[in-house]
């Protein structure tokens, strides 16, 4: 965890360099982040973050073999299924907790992994806002792989727009102005050109897709899929279009493979970072310490529906055709690693895939909290906690 510079940034960090901070990151998106950013970065070495990378790029391997993309296939909703699925996901994430194990030292292990974008354009922006902020750090890197700003900016590019200019690419998604990955819609404009789009300014015209941008209208060529499935459920929405139809569009992340690589695959994983995994539908009898076990929904999105240590009751009373939508997990527990001004801070990291040729981590984001869960919901009222960057320092 790098406690030289940890000890430096703590040590003379001020008020005002963080309302400078936050000022500039707010300038550049267009506004406030609608969620808590950290007062600080986190600080790794290169080795420890490409060690999560090659990590994640094996359970990647894993998921997209059978038996384990066969199962998750198989639990894919079928109006999510459609013509331009591809072979492989364009954009994974995989999510690692850090644990102390018996000896003392920090080992990771994986919390889970969703073939579906993440914010590949706020943490950009988050991530230079911090070094520029603090002029006191050394110099620090940012990418994992990608050698420099630009080479990470034109990999992007090339899995955004394909062959497409950039007005015909669209970023997809549920009232966009309202979510709160908001400040990732205006990073992403800014970058790659890009526009968020309402899924209710899609018009269908056969199998053509277009929209109205500046008084003309541009068709549709690619989707940069933003829409979480379970969200367009809750809400009872339909789209313009069918994601089985065949329509005249290209797709940045196909729908379907928010399914087939996700905690669906966790069971079938093969790894020392994999914790103990089992599918409801096949659970008779309960393993031992229930406390430190997880019931999951598999498709549910941001940790939501997790309930921890679950009772007979909460088990009995999931219906028999859905337990099939369910799995057990033994709880990741997570060791405070950050060392703050206000306590021990715990650290959940994201290792950032795309694929053009290849899978290629790209850049991490990190999550640091002092409750029991990540989420904003679970750590209120705290201070240096909420979404981070990792500066990363050659070893």
């Amino acid at each position: 965890m790098l406690p030289l510079l940890r000890r430096l940034f703590n040590e003379s960090w001020t008020e005002a360099q963080h309302r400078r901070f936050t000022e500039t990151l707010e300038r550049r998106l267009d506004g406030p982040v609608p969620f808590p950013v950290s007062e600080t970065p986190c600080f790794f070495v290169r080795s420890f973050l490409q060690q999560l990378a090659d990590t994640g790029l094996e359970l990647i391997e894993q998921s997209l073999q059978a038996p384990a993309l066969e199962a998750a296939t198989a639990l894919t909703p079928a109006q999510f299924r459609g013509p331009g699925e591809g072979s492989h996901p364009l954009f994974v994430q995989v999510d690692f907790g850090l644990v102390r194990v018996d000896d003392g030292s920090i080992e990771p292990r994986l919390v889970e992994l969703q073939a579906f974008p993440s914010l590949y354009g706020f943490q950009l922006v988050l991530a230079e806002t911090f070094l520029e902020s603090y002029p006191q750090l050394p110099p620090l890197g940012v990418f994992l792989q990608s050698p420099n700003r630009e080479g990470y900016v034109d990999a992007v590019r090339r899995c955004l727009l394909g062959a497409h200019a950039p007005e015909h690419v669209v970023l997809l998604e549920i009232d966009p102005a309202n979510q709160k990955t908001r400040p990732d819609f205006v990073a992403t404009e800014r970058l790659w050109g890009v526009r968020a789009l309402d899924t209710r300014e899609v018009h269908n015209e056969g199998r053509a897709l277009w929209y109205w941008r500046e008084g003309r209208r541009v068709a549709i060529r690619r989707i940069y899929n933003r829409v979480i499935p379970d969200e367009l459920q809750r809400l009872g929405m339909s789209l313009p279009f069918r994601f089985d139809e065949e329509l005249e569009v290209e797709w940045a992340g196909h729908p379907s493979w928010y399914f087939r690589i996700s905690k669906a695959s966790i069971p079938w994983l093969r790894h020392p970072t994999v914790p103990r995994t089992w599918r409801l539908e096949e659970t008779h009898e309960l393993p031992d310490a229930r406390e430190n076990l997880l019931l999951k929904p598999l498709f549910s999105f941001a940790g939501g529906g997790i309930v921890f240590a679950p009772s007979d009751a909460e088990l009995a009373a999931i219906p028999d055709a859905r337990r099939r939508e369910y799995i057990l997990q033994e709880r990741v527990q997570f060791a405070p690693v950050i060392e703050t001004p206000h306590g021990p801070t715990q650290a959940e990291i994201r290792v950032m895939y795309i694929w053009n040729e290849r899978p290629q981590a790209v850049l991490v984001l990190v999550r640091t909290g002092r409750g029991r869960m990540m989420g904003v919901d679970h750590n209120k009222g705290l201070q240096w906690v909420g979404a981070s960057a990792a500066l990363v320092a050659d070893d």
